[in-house]
């Protein structure tokens, strides 16, 4: 029987998806996994493509599966459980989940520290900042995008370094910086702007976790105080105690 011939009343695009679920639930398709083409699953279920297409858009929807540009449609792995607490490295916590992390410089400028910026950073009005545009990804997948700021005088060419090193951790060490702990964080929630929702390939409309923080060293000096914006269906904060 085809899938035009069911006769369950139920539509021919809710079938598909219900079919491509039931293959991520038991394991046909895994984590990370690339779907088949839009004109293999056409043929497998005998519906044009157009049902494809509505069907894949509203797992992407639910957060099932992302489609990447150029690529095809890839199984969105699990959430990634990602504690909150005085010292926060998502390279070590993206690890630790077995997944790659990886960085990507989106852009380095300078401007003067706002009022605002210069009382997180301890500096004074007008002090230059180096702005740092990054995207952090596990394995493929793009978790979220960070804006940080920091003193363009303790890290002159700090943009140049990030690019390098893909690594906040490891830039700071750049400059002598070798730990360094999470002195406040702040969580709201909010809907990703066009430019957000790009990056982090998601459907215009869709939630982000906005987390606003400020680290410091041992001596308790402002490092960098950062805003990163979380693709909300692809994590879950973890508060750790203690």
């Amino acid at each position: 029987m085809t899938m035009q011939d069911a006769a369950s009343g139920v539509a021919l695009w809710r079938q598909v998806a219900d079919g491509i679920e039931r293959g991520i639930a038991n394991g046909s398709f895994a984590a990370g996994e690339k779907l088949p083409g839009e004109i293999e699953i056409a043929e497998t279920y005998r519906v044009n493509r157009h049902t494809v297409r509505r069907a894949l858009a509203t797992l992407a929807e639910r957060g099932l599966v992302r489609a990447e540009r150029g690529s095809g449609t890839y199984v969105e792995a699990p959430k990634l459980a990602y504690p909150l607490r005085s010292r926060t490295r998502f390279s070590e916590i993206v690890g630790t989940s077995g997944r790659e992390p990886r960085g990507q410089l989106i852009a380095a400028s300078e401007e003067p520290a706002t009022r605002e910026l210069a009382r997180q950073l301890g500096l004074k009005t007008g002090a230059p900042l180096v702005r740092i545009e990054s995207l952090r990804f596990a394995d493929r997948t793009p978790i979220c995008v960070s804006t940080t700021w920091l003193s363009a005088e303790r890290f002159p060419d700090a943009g140049q370094v990030f690019a390098s090193s893909r690594s906040m951790t490891k830039l700071l060490a750049h400059y002598g910086v070798r730990d360094y702990r999470r002195a406040s964080t702040r969580i709201t929630a909010a809907i990703a702007d066009a430019a957000d929702a790009a990056r982090l390939d998601l459907a215009l409309g869709r939630p982000v976790l906005v987390v606003d923080g400020t680290d410091v060293d041992n001596e308790a000096r402002p490092l960098v105080t950062k805003r990163s914006r979380f693709a909300a269906e692809r994590v879950e904060f973890v508060v750790e105690n203690g």
